[in-house]
């Protein structure tokens, strides 16, 4: 049978085939944040419709070349560390050996990483396969600037030769603006497993309530502004995640006579997060920068009231007293606040409020069900 193809790009022509993805991810599973999350989620709803292949780096070394993982066929490539920033080059090669064996509708990078580089490099390759950038970084543009100011136009092109940019909040939408795209650039977020949970009534009688975050313990998630505002809050912190900065945290726990206030559980699997977020009486990330904040939509969705910063693309799901509160910037005062303003006995019928306007948002519009098919319409739309 002839491989129909035009201009290297393969086309249904009515004989049933699915049509082609081609993903571009830095990391995947086992390596997993909200990324790879997003990706699994949306891939394991659209088997049915399109046929996935990835390209990712074997982080460790000790993952398999080829598997199957869900509906998408991954191919790993590079030996540990020096794969990653070895990444564009080697992804980009293999991804060429692959496009002579598939032809591809499709590429798809996670980020404007490496990822995103080495399907820019494929996309000035082969110009008519589209190129969908998919952007979910919590960084800020300092953060980023350090990283790429010496491959500025290189950084640039990422953003510039996508044929579509879906961005997970505004913030990130406006970014790319910035930045030169040219392709439409629409704003989907990532989504939560919604939770069918009662709303817990607080027992304001309790002694002790219980303040979680869920983060990685880097300097952008704001953990040590945290830890300080404990100093001015009856309860006790459980601190979920890892990260460079665990050892330096638990130092400054220790300095603030703070341990029989703030445990320490590490990084713990997803069913043991929504279990202690169903304990928890407050979530609180007081963040310098974010994507967008899932562990936000998550506590929501179980009915957990949340302190957030209005930051990056936290506005775009946070309105102070209707869906959670805000507390500024880097002000561990600020943030004690907000915590007790929780805790206070006299604001219960807001705060239940509060948290029922939340899980609604999140059930309307953060649903994987939902986020899927608003995907869908992407690809469907660039590669018809």
């Amino acid at each position: 049978m002839e491989n129909n193809k035009v201009n290297g790009v393969a086309r249904d022509g009515g004989l049933g085939q699915k049509p082609k993805i081609l993903i571009f991810s830095l990391a995947y599973h086992p390596f997993v944040g909200g990324a790879e999350v997003a990706i699994k989620e949306i891939t394991d709803r659209l088997g049915g419709d399109f046929e996935f292949d990835m390209v990712t780096a074997n982080l460790d070394g000790r993952q398999k070349a080829t598997e199957k993982i869900g509906n998408i066929n991954v191919h790993r490539i590079g030996n540990g560390k020096l794969g990653k920033y070895l990444f564009p080059c080697l992804a980009y090669r293999y991804s060429k050996k692959l496009q002579a064996k598939n032809s591809y509708d499709m590429i798809w990078a996670m980020m404007a990483n490496q990822a995103g580089w080495a399907a820019m490099r494929f996309k000035k390759k082969f110009p008519k396969v589209k190129y969908l950038l998919s952007l979910q970084e919590g960084d800020s543009e300092w953060d980023i600037w350090l990283r790429t100011f010496f491959i500025r136009p290189i950084y640039k092109s990422i953003y510039r030769r996508a044929d579509k940019i879906q961005a997970i909040s505004n913030f990130l939408k406006n970014r790319a603006v910035r930045l030169g795209a040219k392709g439409d650039i629409v704003v989907v977020p990532n989504g939560v497993k919604v939770q069918n949970v009662e709303i817990k009534t607080q027992n304001y009688n309790s002694k002790l309530k219980q303040i979680i975050t869920v983060s990685r313990l880097v300097k952008k998630n704001g953990v040590a502004d945290l830890i300080k505002a404990m100093t001015d809050v009856n309860g006790k912190l459980i601190i979920i995640g890892d990260g460079k900065l665990k050892n330096s945290l638990e130092s400054l726990r220790n300095r603030l006579n703070l341990t029989d206030k703030i445990d320490f559980w590490g990084k713990i699997d997803n069913r043991q997060v929504y279990n202690a977020l169903r304990d928890t009486t407050v979530f609180v990330r007081p963040s310098l920068t974010e994507g967008l904040g899932n562990a936000f939509l998550e506590a929501m969705s179980v009915g957990v009231p949340v302190v957030g910063t209005k930051v990056g693309g936290i506005p775009d799901f946070l309105e102070d007293k209707k869906t959670g509160y805000f507390c500024e910037v880097k002000n561990p005062k600020s943030i004690a606040k907000k915590i007790n303003y929780i805790l206070a006995e006299e604001n219960k019928a807001e705060v239940e409020q509060v948290v029922e306007n939340a899980k609604r948002l999140v059930e309307d519009r953060y649903s994987w069900n939902r986020i899927y098919i608003d995907i869908k319409k992407i690809i469907d739309k660039l590669i018809s």
